[in-house]
């Protein structure tokens, strides 16, 4: 093991869950020591006292309104002391003393290594459509190892000599670890997945943040040249209802079904928008 990491947090209106992210962070069975970065984006909900009396290593606060995923990201390597950098969002919290350690290890000895993510549970309160996805992206069964890349940076650790020779892109609002990762792989590096490094991390969508989320990541994904839009609407919303169902059937949550096809629907309506916009931006 390295004998110190830095730990980079994002903040945002998360005082419900940072307290206890934080506290977990430095239960960790961990032997070095783990330098806390946060870097708050405008918070307003008490999140700013909570970190402040957690006594972080480094607060960095920016003005509300203007976050950008990959100059933060970027600002926090630079800010880091040390060179294995673990990124964590504030609403992700180490499940088990081992999420550290186990996330490090997987980048350990290996010359070719780019980054590895963790797991990712979905909390008790998360809606059937997007428990289906974490179980799709995560589980033990994950379609995603068939996937031709999948990647998050929600719980993650990379190199200091990674980021330095292949920076985060910071002219994308979504997207950016998808766009970075496929670049680091095109190079011949290492995108590796940790699944006894665990963190619980969920989010319940309206339908309104569900279509923009899609939009955001399509958009983003068609102007750095990786869209996988390949399906039409409606076709692709019909196999996505079909798995939605066999997974709710399956796991005892059929009332989640009406639910899930409406985002369903949303999604899909937001990826083919967004798809369309990053191949056709209006002229300046």
């Amino acid at each position: 093991m390295p004998p110190a990491v830095s730990v980079i947090m994002r903040s945002f209106n998360e005082a419900w869950a940072i307290g206890e992210t934080i506290r977990q962070v430095f239960a960790q069975d961990f032997a070095g020591e783990i330098e806390l970065i946060v870097i708050d984006s405008g918070s307003s909900d008490g999140s700013l006292e909570i970190i402040r009396q957690a006594a972080p290593a480094k607060l960095i606060q920016i003005p509300l309104g203007s976050y950008v995923p990959g100059t933060v990201l970027n600002q926090g390597a630079r800010e880091a002391s040390h060179d294995w950098l673990i990124y964590l969002n504030a609403d992700a919290t180490p499940v088990g003393a081992n999420w550290l350690s186990t996330l490090v290890a997987a980048g350990l000895g290996r010359p070719r290594f780019g980054a590895a993510f963790s797991r990712q549970l979905a909390r008790p309160n998360c809606q059937a459509v997007f428990a289906h996805d974490y179980d799709r992206c995560f589980g033990a069964n994950r379609d995603s190892v068939n996937w031709d890349h999948f990647f998050s940076m929600v719980s993650s650790v990379t190199h200091r000599s990674v980021l330095e020779a292949h920076p985060i892109r910071e002219d994308l609002q979504y997207a950016e670890d998808d766009e970075w990762t496929r670049r680091l792989a095109r190079q011949g590096l290492e995108i590796l997945y940790a699944p006894d490094s665990v963190v619980t991390h969920s989010h319940n969508y309206t339908l309104r943040q569900a279509y923009r989320r899609a939009f955001g990541d399509a958009k983003a994904m068609a102007a750095a040249g990786t869209s996988d839009l390949r399906t039409a609407v409606l076709p692709g919303w019909a196999a996505d209802a079909f798995r939605d169902a066999k997974w709710c059937l399956r796991n005892h949550r059929l009332g989640g079904l009406p639910h899930a096809t409406a985002v369903r629907l949303a999604q899909r309506l937001g990826r083919r928008a967004g798809d369309h916009c990053g191949r056709h931006p209006p002229a300046p």
